[in-house]
C-alpha cells in the first residue's frame, strides 16, 4: 500500500477513547452519527468500568492523522476475550476454530459495545478518499493481528453505506436479522393501527386498555427532565430484569454508566418511558430508549409488578406513539422476541463483516457464507410474509 498521497499519514492505537480529544472525534464523526458512536457515550462505557479489560473489552481504537495534527480517520475497535454483548452469535466459528486446533480468542471487534445497533463504520474525513483510507486501515488491522496472533477481526451491524468499501477491501459479509418498525408516512398512532388487519387492531387496543384499567399511565421523559433519581431507578429495573434470566441475563452495564446519562450531551439522546400511577417519579416499570433526529432504539426495561400487557405498552406502543409525535422514521426495539412481529416490527437484514487470518478457516467459512446468507434471506422473507398487516389491493396496470 504505497500511495504517495498517504506519505503524510501516521497511525495510532489507543487503549482508551480519552486518548483522542473529544472535539477532534466529534468533528470527524459529524452530527449525523448515531449516539452510540459519540465520544461521550463511548467514554461513559469506559469510565463506568462496563467496558474494560476486566470485563473482556479492551478498547483498541485505531486513528489516522495527517501531518500528525489532523484527525482524518477513526475505527472504534475492541480486543475481546469472549463473545458476550455482541448479539451476533459466532459460536459456530469458535467451534470451527477449536476443531482446527486454533485459538479463537482474543478477537478484534468493531461495534458500539453491548449495543446491537446498525451503523458501524470507519469514520473518515470528507476530504479524503474513502476507499483508500478504508483499505489502508484494514491493512493496519491485518498487520496488528499478524503480530499478535489474533485469528479474526469482526465488524458488527455495519453501516450499509460503508459496507461496499470494506467488502471491496476483502471483508466477507454474513447476514443476520433484527426487528424494526418504520413510520412509512404514518403521523399518528391511529395511522399505525390502520396498517393492521381488523383482528390485530382489536388486540392492540385491548392490550393498551388492559394497562389503563390497571391504573397505569406511561410518560416519556427526556433531556433536561431526566433526574439522577429516575436514571438510578432505571438501573434498578435493568438489574432486576437481568437477574430474572440468571446466567442468561446479559447484565453488562454498571450503575455508574446510568448515572452519566444525565449529562446534557447524553441526556438529549435518552428517553425514559415511566409507567406510573400518577407520579412519574414513582414508576412501577420503565424502559430506556435512545434517539437521534430520525431514529429511536429500545435498549432496556424492567418492572416491579406483573401487569397484563405492560411490557408491550412500555417497550412498543408508547415509544411508537412518541416517535410518531416527534417525527422519527424508525424504531429498533432491540434484540430477540418473536412477539415483535405481531406488533408491526419487520425483520430486517443486518450485515456483519469479517476477516479470518487462518487460510483454512477463512476458506471454509467463505465457502459456507453464500448458502447461509441465502437461507437468512429466505427466513426474513418468510417472517415478513406473516406480518398481520391489512391486505392491500393489487395495483391496476394496463
Amino acid at each position: 500500500m504505497d500511495w504517495p498521497e498517504m506519505a503524510s499519514l501516521s497511525a495510532r492505537w489507543h487503549r482508551s477513547i480519552s486518548e483522542i480529544p473529544e472535539e477532534r472525534w466529534d468533528d470527524l464523526v459529524g452530527d449525523q452519527v448515531s449516539p452510540f458512536y459519540r465520544w461521550r457515550w463511548l467514554l461513559a462505557l469506559e469510565r463506568s468500568g462496563s467496558v474494560s479489560p476486566d470485563q473482556g473489552w479492551q478498547p483498541l481504537h485505531l486513528s489516522l492523522w495527517r501531518d500528525d495534527n489532523e484527525l482524518v480517520a477513526v475505527a472504534p475497535l475492541y480486543l475481546k476475550g469472549h463473545s458476550y454483548g455482541e448479539f451476533v452469535f459466532d459460536q459456530s466459528f469458535a467451534r470451527l476454530a477449536g476443531d482446527l486446533g486454533l485459538r479463537y480468542y482474543p478477537k478484534l471487534i468493531g461495534m458500539s459495545p453491548v449495543s446491537p445497533v446498525q451503523g458501524y463504520r470507519f469514520h473518515l474525513a470528507a476530504s479524503e478518499d474513502a476507499q483508500e483510507l478504508t483499505t489502508l486501515m484494514l491493512g493496519l488491522i491485518d498487520d496488528f493481528a499478524a503480530r499478535h496472533g489474533i485469528l479474526s477481526c469482526n465488524f458488527l451491524y455495519v453501516d450499509p453505506a460503508w459496507q461496499p468499501l470494506a467488502q471491496s477491501a476483502g471483508c466477507a459479509g454474513w447476514l443476520n436479522q433484527q426487528s424494526q418498525w418504520s413510520a412509512d408516512g404514518q403521523q399518528t398512532f391511529s395511522d399505525y393501527l390502520a396498517g393492521f388487519n381488523a383482528n390485530q387492531r382489536r388486540n392492540i387496543k385491548r392490550e393498551r386498555k388492559a394497562v389503563r384499567n390497571a391504573g397505569v399511565t406511561v410518560t416519556p421523559i427526556t433531556g433536561d427532565a431526566l433526574s439522577p433519581a429516575l436514571v438510578s431507578r432505571m438501573h434498578d429495573f435493568y438489574e432486576q430484569h437481568c437477574a430474572r434470566w440468571g446466567a442468561w441475563g446479559s447484565k453488562y452495564l454498571d450503575a455508574s454508566f446510568f448515572d452519566q446519562l444525565c449529562e446534557p450531551s447524553l441526556a438529549q439522546h435518552v428517553v425514559l418511558f415511566s409507567a406510573h400511577r400518577g407520579d412519574v417519579d414513582l414508576p412501577v416499570a420503565m424502559s430506556l430508549c435512545v434517539r437521534d433526529a430520525q431514529h429511536l432504539w429500545g435498549r432496556y426495561w424492567g418492572s416491579d409488578e406483573e401487569i397484563d400487557c405492560l411490557h408491550f405498552e412500555v417497550c412498543y406502543y408508547a415509544p411508537i406513539e412518541w416517535a410518531l409525535q416527534q417525527g422519527l422514521v424508525s424504531f429498533d426495539p432491540g434484540a430477540g422476541g418473536s412477539h415483535k412481529l405481531r406488533r408491526g416490527f419487520s425483520a430486517m437484514a443486518r450485515t456483519s463483516l469479517h476477516r479470518w487470518y487462518d487460510p483454512q478457516m477463512d476458506a471454509l467459512i467463505r465457502s459456507w457464507l453464500p448458502r447461509a446468507n441465502a437461507l437468512m434471506r429466505e427466513e426474513i422473507e418468510a417472517i415478513n410474509a406473516d406480518l398481520p398487516f391489512r391486505a392491500q389491493p393489487p395495483d391496476l396496470v394496463s
